[in-house]
């Protein structure tokens, strides 16, 4: 078959599939379907219960919903005091934070020093796996390639389908060890394979944390400064949880109650992640304020920045879209804790890298876009910054390439996902299977010979 016969057909099986898809709308009202497993007001369907972490956003008084400024506890310990607590004693938190979701506890120094020495044991990919699997077919998607380098250590895994809670924790750190190697790595081949430049790959030094790391086998100087390495740490800390609902955290819940094996399960997770409407969006706030600044000739032009803003909610502007990427979240609405918290970082990496005047269009952006699209749109709920507001910028400050963006969020949600993968397999639930009504007409079936 030719080219051109066989796109004929397929645009032909487009048009059956997609007229044989649609379901009228209002069929999802007349059996009171949860789209997306929220009810009306966008509230999630309460589909299961955790301990690992808490998102706080209403308040109730007299039985109605109040919406509240957002707060986000890891093993009922608000975020910002863990934040505050690592800050203080001017050391890294991923790591910590890791331990916390994973095993329920802060650790003590004796513990932490332990469970970093296990993490360095680990940042070790197996003999020849950069050869094989990173360099071999790179991916120019590197969520693609992440999710390639994972399953791909199902391989060199001896007890790979064993999901005793032991093995699974052995496995979860391991995996946080090492999945900054393959994100890194498989950087640097679809570097060399598409753009033309140099193979570097640099070891990780086991005395880093892993924010060090990353920027470590990144830079061609190996250097960085401590703010630039604290941040980072702070972005892993911020991103590494947020509730057994979010599309990919649910997602290792889905496959794990399968019963299968660990590395299967964080695949699974990394295609959710992947997900513009997931894991993708701080790339296109990136590129939505590249296109601002292009078009906004005063930054801090109240009227002209609002205008502009209108433009691209009415589809006039930028990838016509309709959407001012990073404001909104479907839980927050006046506040999301997580970009409260990277704010005033956010700030002081800009004032060192002298983008004190790109800051302040964000945050002129951040305190106008509320009102515009509370002017354009009716909408059920509060509109405020989410955490990709703000962390796109500083990837881009960290001259991290936007190809790692995402990536650096999956490096980041891995250890929630392990801990909601231990979660789910210590309360040994059924299978997750929730109920789709079919709305289909019954036919009657026709001989081929018969059919017109």
């Amino acid at each position: 078959m030719t080219d051109k016969k066989r796109n004929e057909a397929i645009s032909k099986y487009r048009e059956m599939a997609l007229s044989n898809s649609i379901i009228d709308s209002e069929l999802y009202s007349k059996y009171e379907v949860k789209r997306g497993l929220r009810d009306i007001s966008g509230k999630g369907v309460l589909a299961g219960l955790t301990e690992i972490s808490e998102i706080i956003s209403y308040t109730t008084v007299d039985c109605d919903m109040i919406p509240c400024e957002g707060e986000l506890f890891y093993r009922g310990i608000n975020i910002k005091d863990i934040v505050n607590g690592f800050v203080a004693d001017d050391r890294y938190g991923f790591e910590e934070t890791c331990y916390l979701l994973m095993f329920g506890k802060l650790p003590d120094e004796k513990e932490y020093k332990e469970f970093r020495d296990v993490l360095a044991s680990y940042m070790i990919l197996p003999d020849e796996f950069v050869r094989d699997t990173i360099m071999s077919a790179p991916s120019r998607d590197l969520m693609n390639a992440l999710s390639k380098g994972v399953l791909t250590l199902y391989s060199y895994d001896n007890n790979a389908d064993d999901i005793s809670i032991d093995n699974v924790i052995r496995q979860s750190i391991q995996l946080i060890a090492q999945m900054p190697l393959i994100a890194v790595y498989s950087y640097r081949a679809y570097s060399h394979y598409y753009k033309k430049k140099s193979l570097v790959i640099r070891q990780p030094k086991p005395t880093f944390s892993t924010a060090e790391n990353i920027l470590r086998m990144l830079r061609k100087n190996n250097k960085f400064t401590d703010l630039e390495a604290k941040i980072l740490d702070l972005a892993l800390v911020l991103h590494a949880e947020h509730g057994g609902g979010n599309n990919s955290t649910f997602t290792t819940h889905v496959v794990t109650s399968s019963g299968t094996d660990t590395y299967s399960s964080t695949v699974a997770s990394l295609s959710s992640l992947k997900g513009p409407r997931h894991g993708g969006a701080n790339i296109k706030v990136v590129q939505m304020f590249e296109d601002i600044k292009a078009n906004v000739s005063d930054w801090n032009n109240d009227d002209e920045i609002s205008s502009y803003l209108e433009k691209i909610l009415n589809k006039d502007a930028f990838d016509h879209s309709g959407l001012i990427y990073g404001m909104g979240h479907a839980v927050y609405s006046l506040s999301d804790p997580r970009a409260v918290i990277f704010k005033s970082y956010v700030e002081q990496l800009a004032h060192e890298k002298g983008l004190d005047e790109e800051y302040m269009l964000y945050a002129n952006v951040e305190r106008l876009a509320p009102e515009v699209i509370g002017k354009v749109r009716k909408i059920y709920k509060g509109v405020s910054a989410n955490v990709d507001f703000y962390s796109g910028f500083v990837y881009r400050m960290l001259n991290l390439p936007q190809e790692l963006y995402t990536p650096l969020f999956a490096i980041s949600r891995i250890a929630g996902w392990s801990a909601h993968r231990i979660e789910e397999i210590a309360n040994a639930g059924k299978i997750i299977r929730p109920a789709y009504k079919s709305v289909s007409k019954r036919k009657e079936y026709v001989k081929l010979s018969e059919r017109k």
